[in-house]
């Protein structure tokens, strides 16, 4: 069995979709990580942080979206959600795992944020290179790891959404736009994006 630990509209929301994309059996646990109170001391043993997502599988926990990608795409490799050892994408699809968490995340949140450091002082750089690389990947490609649709590109589009919905980032850049508008019209998306909503509904999030 896997239970999904997830709060609506969160970083979790990129875990959900690929769930969906996989289309296997889960059990999601909402954790309430905006609750006033914090999320019960107890849900640590499942994600040191007491953040989401998470995932427990037949009793392995993991944690961390890169590391969650990567597990559920080799323990269900008949989705074809990520590119085998030995193909010429496999390379870029583990680069934007990593750079989603790393690079991209960071950059955005501190940007949102009006933070003013010097990129040097910082692992994930600055704002600028993070938006000229992604606009330069997906100028020469469809995809954020190659000419088909990954795993990572759940991350990265989640991603992309966020920013261009939620905090009013990237707008106003077309090659981005055509990449959420491909991404969009994917039925899994759309699944979890809509169970999604309902679930902020239900939380009072959303209108």
């Amino acid at each position: 069995m896997l239970a999904f630990y997830h709060c609506p509209w969160s970083r979790g929301s990129s875990i959900f979709w690929l769930l969906e994309e996989l289309g296997i059996p889960y059990e999601m646990k909402i954790v309430d990580i905006r609750a006033p109170g914090g999320v019960p001391e107890d849900y640590r043993a499942i994600q040191p942080n007491k953040k989401v997502p998470a995932i427990v599988h037949d009793g392995t926990v993991v944690t961390e979206r890169a590391a969650i990608v990567l597990y559920l795409t080799e323990t269900f490799p008949e989705a074809g959600l990520a590119p085998k050892p030995g193909d010429p994408d496999r390379a870029q699809f583990l680069s934007w795992l990593v750079y989603a968490d790393a690079v991209y995340d960071p950059a955005i949140a501190a940007k949102a944020h009006g933070w003013d450091y010097k990129p040097a002082d910082f692992s994930f750089g600055s704002y600028e290179d993070m938006v000229r690389h992604l606009e330069k990947t997906l100028s020469s490609r469809p995809y954020i790891a190659g000419d088909r649709f990954t795993a990572a590109d759940t991350q990265m589009g989640l991603g992309v959404h966020y920013a261009i919905n939620v905090l009013g980032q990237l707008k106003d850049r077309p090659i981005l736009a055509d990449y959420l508008s491909r991404l969009s019209e994917r039925p899994a998306f759309k699944r979890s994006f809509g169970k999604d909503y309902e679930l902020a509904r239900e939380a009072g999030m959303a209108g």
